[in-house]
């Protein structure tokens, strides 16, 4: 099994460039199946291997995918099965969002209950019970959810979320564009990834309002039209080497990246002693020499503080200066990096859903695991700042989500290369 070897010490200087957002891209391409027109997704990450399990899964189900370097383009007109199977859907959990397309298009859908990183439960009750509200009848049987429309489709409803849900609001969002009449979404998630996919479904001619805002309201049409979209750049992957800066000093300019995306970690990488600013359509990331400061951080809902930075945050505090506390109040079992960064000499300790971070004066390298995609990369940060060599074993995790991410960091002075099993 493949690794990556990482030897720490060297500063980042220079230039990399954002990819598209893997959160993003892979609902846009479930929103493909919304329409028998043909999709062209622009700035779209490639190598990536939760890109190559959904273009598996809409392959599966019919559609013709042709993907070239940062262009895929996506023809759902030939649609052959409305099941989508275990057997590609354990991969990764964004294959749930193919449910509602496939039953507001098509009126029947059989999705295998998901997997993907093993962080915690993610249950898809709120995307079910959404769904029954439009008038969906769902029998969950031997894994599957069974799911038909009524005679005459889906019907538009108020429906009420109990608690924030990014993956409900899409899956719903994108059943409510073919309902009949209004569908009012109410407590919905607000990401930048949600806007960008009401802004690709409104281009292709639905009618959506309240994008960013916790009312989302869908009137349903009767059909949808192929266009070519701009996938957002991914804020985690801009965070993640914003990060990766701070914490071996130097002057990172980020290509194709958003401040306004990444408000709330920024204001906390700012008290922590990292500078960054907005170029154009860059973002540049500098610190000065000396020690960073601790600071504490509770990941909430966006706008909130991200999740999917939580570990990444945890890596830098290791070496700041003080004591942190990382509070986590999304997945309850997103702490597993925390033994393996105390084997390469951390200092933290888990109580509940909070850790406390104690910054030491340097970090040893060590053969480590990846328990999931964040995970992974914030033990790449670690190694990038560990004296000697650092071994980050079960990189699959990584690579789900990260871009040619030793090609990106070799490219900026980091010592990084990936070795063969």
């Amino acid at each position: 099994m493949d690794s990556i070897s990482v030897i720490g010490g060297n500063q980042l200087n220079g230039t990399i460039p954002i990819s598209g957002a893997k959160n993003c891209a892979l609902k846009l391409m479930c929103a493909a199946l919304l329409t028998q027109e043909e999709m062209h997704f622009e700035n779209s990450p490639n190598s990536l291997r939760d890109m190559d399990s959904q273009t598996e899964l809409l392959e599966y189900l019919g559609c013709k995918i042709s993907r070239d370097k940062s262009l895929m383009s996506i023809n759902a007109g030939n649609i052959q099965t409305y099941t989508a199977p275990y057997d590609i859907v354990r991969k990764m959990r964004g294959s749930i969002l193919v449910l509602g397309p496939l039953l507001a298009r098509f009126g029947e859908a059989k999705v295998s209950m998901p997997g993907g990183c093993a962080i915690g439960t993610r249950p898809v009750d709120l995307h079910i019970k959404g769904l029954e509200e439009m008038g969906a009848s769902i029998i969950l049987e031997e894994g599957y959810i069974n799911a038909t429309a009524p005679k005459g489709g889906l019907q538009g409803t108020k429906i009420i979320f109990p608690k924030v849900s990014v993956g409900a609001t899409e899956n719903l969002m994108m059943a409510a564009t073919l309902a009949k009449g209004e569908t009012v979404l109410v407590n919905s998630a607000k990401e930048p990834e949600i806007i960008d996919l009401g802004e690709c479904l409104i281009k292709m001619g639905a009618k959506i309002s309240g994008l960013g805002s916790e009312t989302i309201r869908i009137e349903g049409v009767k059909a949808l039209s192929g266009v070519r979209h701009s996938v957002v750049p991914d804020r985690i992957e801009a965070g993640t080497y914003i990060i990766a800066a701070g914490m071996t000093g130097g002057t990172l300019r980020l290509q194709n990246a958003r401040v306004e995306h990444l408000s709330a970690p920024l204001g906390l990488l700012s008290q922590s002693g990292i500078e960054v600013e907005q170029e154009g359509n860059d973002i540049i990331v500098h610190r000065e020499i000396g020690r960073l400061q601790a600071i504490d951080v509770m990941t909430e809902p966006y706008p909130g503080f991200p999740t999917d930075l939580q570990a990444q945050f945890m890596a830098m505090l290791t070496l700041a200066e003080g004591a942190g506390m990382v509070t986590e109040t999304i997945f309850e079992n997103r702490f597993m990096h925390v033994p393996e960064l105390n084997r390469m000499g951390a200092d933290i300790t888990v109580q509940g859903n909070s850790a406390i971070v104690r910054g030491v004066g340097r970090l040893h390298g060590a053969e480590v695991m990846a328990t999931d995609l964040r995970a992974s990369v914030a033990l790449v940060l670690a190694g990038l700042v560990a004296e000697g060599e650092t071994i980050i074993n079960r990189i699959y995790h990584l690579e789900r989500g990260y871009e040619d991410i030793v090609g990106k960091l070799g490219n900026v002075g980091a010592n990084i290369k990936r070795v063969g099993g």
